[in-house]
């Protein structure tokens, strides 16, 4: 069948990461094997010199860029993320293991244009070990969410969530590596479905068009 959106541009990505970046791998690994058409990667950032995600998107022949935060102001090392992202005209930014929180001012200059992955089932556990909260807490059901990203922490529009029981074998090493992998699958799913366009957000709720 042929593709109805073949005639657009590729939509163009911006990730941002500061460690491994395995969902930005993913993400890249749909890319080539065809699994996300339509979508390009633009440029890989990262705000720590020695990401491991940095030297992957190096090795890979992508387009890097290095924005040490440390020792900055949040307004000021944003500012110079944006004026890259800019730079290398990205449509939307994925958050892949940034462990920054953006500034209003950025989060403004790409409304409902930023993506984030969070490794439990939103509203339930936000912040950082979300698993270890999840482990401790003693929850049957646990999982991760692909959302928008707003003002506040791990709170914008959820696009998906995917879910995976407990088992009385994990533990929260065992635990977080299962829906580790299911971030992999979640992130390439969200970035497909707002690709194409065809969703509107009624105040909280992501919704599809039918097409």
């Amino acid at each position: 069948m042929a593709n109805p959106h073949s005639d657009r541009p590729p939509l163009r990505l911006g990730i941002l990461l500061s460690g491994r970046g395995s969902n930005f791998l993913a993400i890249a690994e749909s890319i080539r094997c065809g699994r996300l058409a339509g979508v390009e990667i633009a440029i890989v950032i990262s705000n720590v010199a020695g990401a491991a995600g940095l030297a992957a998107g190096r090795d890979l022949g992508m387009a890097t860029a290095l924005h040490i935060s440390k020792g900055r102001s949040r307004d000021t090392h944003d500012a110079d993320v944006l004026a890259c992202l800019r730079e290398h005209r990205v449509d939307l930014i994925c958050l892949a293991g940034y462990m920054r929180l953006l500034s209003p001012a950025f989060v403004a200059a790409f409304p409902d244009r930023i993506l984030n992955i969070h490794p439990s089932l939103l509203p339930a556990f936000p912040g950082l070990e979300a698993q270890e909260q999840a482990f401790a807490y003693g929850v049957k059901i646990a999982g991760c969410t692909v959302h928008f990203v707003d003002d506040e922490l791990d709170h914008g529009a959820i696009i998906l969530q995917r879910a995976i029981p407990v088992l009385e074998s994990d533990d929260t090493h065992s635990l977080a590596e299962r829906i580790l992998a299911e971030e992999h699958i979640a992130y390439t799913e969200a970035v497909r479905m707002v690709a194409s366009g065809e969703y509107e957000i009624r105040g909280r709720r992501f919704v599809k068009r039918n097409t």
